[in-house]
């Protein structure tokens, strides 16, 4: 039997932000109200996913990862 291999998924510190070509978002479900931080590219609007908002310590913790003050929402 063959062996399935996963990706690992990679952890915020090894995720790179680029302010010149990104900007941080907080996706929020208009349905759910999940909320999802992430950078997204300013040329294609490509998004990635850095982690779940479940509170305000979360979005605290993400600004100070990538040192952000200000974050858009988009819905």
């Amino acid at each position: 039997m063959g062996l399935i291999h996963f990706k690992k998924k990679k952890s915020e510190e090894e995720i790179k932000f680029d302010p010149e070509t990104q900007y941080a978002v907080i996706k929020s479900s208009i349905c759910t109200g999940e909320k999802v931080a992430g950078f997204k590219n300013k040329t294609d609007g490509h998004f990635i996913e850095v982690m779940l908002i479940k509170n305000p310590e979360d979005e605290k913790r993400f600004k100070e990862i990538y040192g952000i003050d200000n974050i858009k929402v988009e819905y």
